[in-house]
């Protein structure tokens, strides 16, 4: 009777007959709430740790495949200067054969004009012993 005086007044008795203002299932749930919050809470801040380390790994990535891009696009950039030094050096090559080709015809001509002016001069040698 003294119980549901009190419980009327919004006043009870625990299981340690402690009196309290909530009734002890309300009680129950609010510390059972509380453990549940506090179990989400350590989720959430574990779920945030593990984001956090997952954006820094990807930070990380990001950074090597940024490196390695820019190595690729240097040696790309090598490879075509090197292909265009080999043309120009390919034409320089050309340039001296076609030079080489020239100088050739002309030490053959001079030869051959060389060779006449050696017969021309042997006849003449051999005519004047000849008239000796």
């Amino acid at each position: 009777m003294a119980q549901a005086a009190l419980g009327a007044a919004g006043l009870h008795f625990d299981e340690l007959n402690k009196l309290r203002v909530l009734e002890p299932e309300v009680a129950a749930q609010t510390a059972q709430l509380r453990e549940q919050c506090r179990a989400f809470v350590d989720k959430t801040a574990e779920f945030q740790n593990i984001v956090d380390s997952l954006i820094e790994l990807v930070d990380q990535l990001a950074k090597a495949v940024e490196s390695e891009k820019m190595k690729a696009i240097g040696a790309r950039n090598l490879l075509k200067s090197i292909a265009k030094q080999r043309e120009a050096q390919e034409q320089q090559l050309q340039a001296l054969i076609a030079e080489k080709k020239m100088q050739l015809e002309r030490y053959r001509i001079e030869y051959e004009t060389l060779c006449k002016i050696e017969a021309d001069q042997n006849e003449f040698i051999d005519q004047f012993i000849f008239q000796k």
